[in-house]
């Protein structure tokens, strides 16, 4: 009976891995090799397509319960001062309520196929940080296309995958 009690108990410490929590990087472990590096977008190029309106859209967050969040939206890109920012029109959602809760954010743009691919090559995947700088705010509102004072600094960028 101890033995069996022993191995019960040996069984249980060794699941304990298999059910703990781990904290999952969705920047880079999405993709780990970049297929579409040459086709990736930075810069004055990402803006100028992304203010061109003609592409896929998406921003990601996550749900106070860990779960995935990702909807469809459009929005447009400023530059100030060598940074890149979003711009994002959200109205009062799911997504709106993740980032008051502090959810990380991303960003995706595929660029319209064009050329000799029928689908989606060219964009980027973007971590965002929410502008709360008031200066930087009046700043980005005076060269920004839409109204709302929702800004977003372009931390880092990578290919579409």
């Amino acid at each position: 009976m101890k033995k069996l009690l022993v191995m019960i108990l040996a069984l249980c410490l060794t699941a304990v891995p298999v059910f703990a929590e781990t904290a999952v990087d969705a920047v880079t472990s999405a993709s780990v090799a970049d297929f579409y590096g040459d086709a990736g977008l930075t810069g004055d190029d990402l803006m100028n397509s992304i203010n061109a309106y003609n592409g896929f859209f998406a921003i990601a967050s996550v749900n106070a319960d860990g779960t995935p969040n990702v909807g469809f939206y459009i929005y447009s890109c400023v530059k100030l001062e060598d940074k890149y920012y979003l711009q994002l029109g959200l109205a009062p959602n799911q997504t709106t309520v993740n980032i008051d809760n502090g959810s990380a954010l991303m960003a995706i743009y595929a660029a319209a196929p064009t050329g000799e691919f029928p689908y989606a090559t060219a964009g980027a995947r973007m971590q965002l940080e929410k502008v709360t700088d008031e200066a930087t705010i009046n700043a980005l509102k005076e060269i920004a296309p839409q109204k709302t004072e929702m800004f977003y600094e372009i931390t880092a960028v990578r290919s579409l995958g």
